[in-house]
């Protein structure tokens, strides 16, 4: 298990959300099923929610909990439709975990790492009609600019979008190494000294910020639909809990904690249970760097 994924604060959810004995439980984005099989120890009962085929292949070769694991392939979106087909229309605790799994980030062929050459893919659902090579080639310069802008907070964005465009006029850009260096190459054009001093931090943190980072990021948002499905799915979850029943989602960058941080805050039927976001302790992040910029936020239905 821990070979494919390795779920991130993993004893802070479970603390939060007391697994026990017959109680329902979604996990949205159930990956390489870690918190679930948590909450399966504990004798829980799971429906597990994901669009990554691959993902429910992996729980289906490791894990046999026969009926107490309900696994259904599918956009969390659509999360309280597919609650109510299986029988969970009043659970105990919903978890979204809203990170890349390190099995995609591994596999090259898939398209999410800037550090292994792959095909530019990024798609979490394969049968997802765009790439990332599509926005890359096709998207003119404006459009790669607010991307990067608005989905990344990159400061050289423009600067980014120029050098793609020039790039594409000699050939396709059809790798993860080849946009990779293209964003390298124009943050050093850029002199981007702002850049070099966060990268020395991160490295005396243990983490390591390649300058392609938040371009990718940005790319699997847009690829994906990542904030709009958030947005889509947080309101469907409050008709699913119980009163009592817990609601937890660890998100990984700023976008994404702002829309559940302001989704907490306007919904009346919520108590916040994390008046700030719980992140991972420095041991963890030692053990697993990328849970350095892991934020666990948790609510409970009122």
């Amino acid at each position: 298990m821990n070979q494919y994924h390795k779920s991130v604060l993993l004893r802070e959810v479970i603390d939060i959300l007391e697994p026990k004995p017959d109680k329902l439980y979604i996990d949205a984005t159930i990956g390489g099923g870690g918190h679930s099989f948590e909450i399966l120890k504990h004798g829980g009962k799971v429906l597990g929610i994901d669009r990554d085929p691959e993902s429910l292949k992996h729980i289906k070769n490791q894990f046999n909990f026969g009926k107490d694991l309900i696994l259904v392939q599918s956009n969390f979106n659509r999360i309280g439709s597919i609650a109510r087909s299986y029988g969970y229309n009043s659970v105990d605790g919903i978890i979204f975990d809203l990170g890349v799994s390190s099995h995609q980030l591994e596999t090259a062929q898939r398209g999410f790492s800037f550090n292994m050459s792959g095909p530019l893919d990024m798609r979490m659902d394969p049968a997802l009609a765009v790439k990332a090579a599509d926005i890359i080639n096709n998207f003119d310069q404006r459009r790669l600019n607010e991307i990067f802008k608005n989905f990344a907070q990159e400061k050289f964005s423009w600067t980014i979008a120029n050098a793609i465009s020039s790039a594409r006029q000699i050939k396709p850009i059809k790798t993860t190494i080849e946009l990779a260096q293209i964003v390298k190459d124009a943050k050093v054009r850029a002199r981007n000294k702002t850049f070099e001093a966060k990268k020395r931090r991160y490295h005396a943190q243990g983490g390591d910020l390649h300058p392609a980072t938040k371009v990718f990021q940005a790319l699997r948002i847009v690829v994906n639909s990542e904030l709009l499905n958030l947005e889509e799915a947080l309101p469907q979850t409050i008709d699913l809990l119980k009163i009592n029943g817990r609601l937890l989602v660890i998100s990984f960058h700023s976008l994404e904690d702002g829309i559940v941080k302001r989704f907490f805050k306007k919904e009346k039927r919520l108590k916040i249970l994390t008046q700030k976001p719980i992140r991972a302790s420095v041991r963890e992040v030692r053990e697993n760097p990328r849970a350095r910029s892991a934020r666990l936020r948790a609510a409970e239905k009122i």
